[in-house]
């Protein structure tokens, strides 16, 4: 068994899809629209075969993403090598991304860092 994909509701698809294209390699599908109800979506598919959907649709709330709360709270990123990790991290700070921790070995021996990303969501890039 494999996890499909995971989604996440988003205020901005296009900001939010340049976001993952742009730092994480995410490659996007044409994008769904139902005209409809207004829903719109894009697949971002990443080397290994995960998938993120991002979604949007209006109505949506926008409650408070604190990092100490119940339910889904980050996405993970393997980006292969320590330096990789140090180098990303930059790179997401220089362009004005919260570092919240690391890059750093963490007690349980992960080489990773955590940033507050697109729309708050909380990333984490490891090795």
């Amino acid at each position: 068994m494999k996890i499909e994909h995971l989604a996440m509701y988003v205020n901005n698809l296009e900001q939010t899809k340049a976001f993952f294209e742009k730092y994480f390699g995410a490659k996007a599908n044409d994008g769904y629209h139902n005209v409809t109800t207004d829903f719109r979506s894009y697949f971002l598919s990443f080397d290994d075969g995960a998938r993120l959907e991002i979604m949007n649709k209006p109505g949506m709330t926008d409650d408070d993403k604190g990092l100490q709360r119940t339910g889904y709270i980050h996405i993970a990123f393997s980006v292969g090598s320590k330096e990789k990790v140090d180098e990303l991290t930059s790179r997401l700070k220089a362009d004005g991304y919260e570092v919240i921790s690391g890059p750093r070995v963490t007690g349980d021996g992960y080489y990773e860092s955590c940033i507050v990303g697109i729309e708050n969501n909380q990333i984490e890039i490891t090795v």
